[in-house]
Formats: structure tokens, C-alpha cells, sequence
């Protein structure tokens, strides 16, 4: 594990400083869990967006007309 060096207002450092005493933990594991969420997230993302991709593309329609913007909206 690495330290890092993070610059915070002084609202923000009062407010975490509560938020970990409250959930009996400490600042520095608030803002790992916080980044290995969005790490993760990130993740899935790209592994959803990497699979979406590497299907081969299709026709959208069967090749009938649209229905027109009237008949949908009952106009």
C-alpha cells in the first residue's frame, strides 16, 4: 500500500472527519472504498461496453416503414 498526499478544504476535512468517526473508520480507508468503487465500476463499464461491441452489427428494422409521428402520438 502507498500514501498519497491530498489537498481538501477545511468544510470538507470537518465533514469527513465526522462522517469516519461516525461510521468507526478513518478518512484515508473513506476515500480508498470510495475509489475502488469507481474503480470497479469503471471496470464493469468497459467490460459491458467491450462486449456490446464485439457483436456483430444487425439491421434495426425488418424493413417495414417507421409508423409516423402522428400515429404514435394519436393526433
Amino acid at each position: 500500500m502507498r500514501n498519497v498526499t491530498v489537498s481538501l478544504t477545511d468544510e470538507i476535512v470537518r465533514w469527513a472527519r465526522v462522517w469516519a468517526a461516525e461510521h468507526d473508520t478513518s478518512i484515508s480507508a473513506m476515500l480508498s472504498q470510495i475509489l475502488k468503487e469507481q474503480m470497479e465500476k469503471e471496470s464493469r463499464y468497459k467490460a459491458a461496453m467491450n462486449g456490446f461491441l464485439s457483436k456483430e452489427a444487425r439491421e434495426l428494422s425488418d424493413g417495414s416503414a417507421y409508423p409516423s409521428r402522428d400515429s404514435l402520438h394519436d393526433r
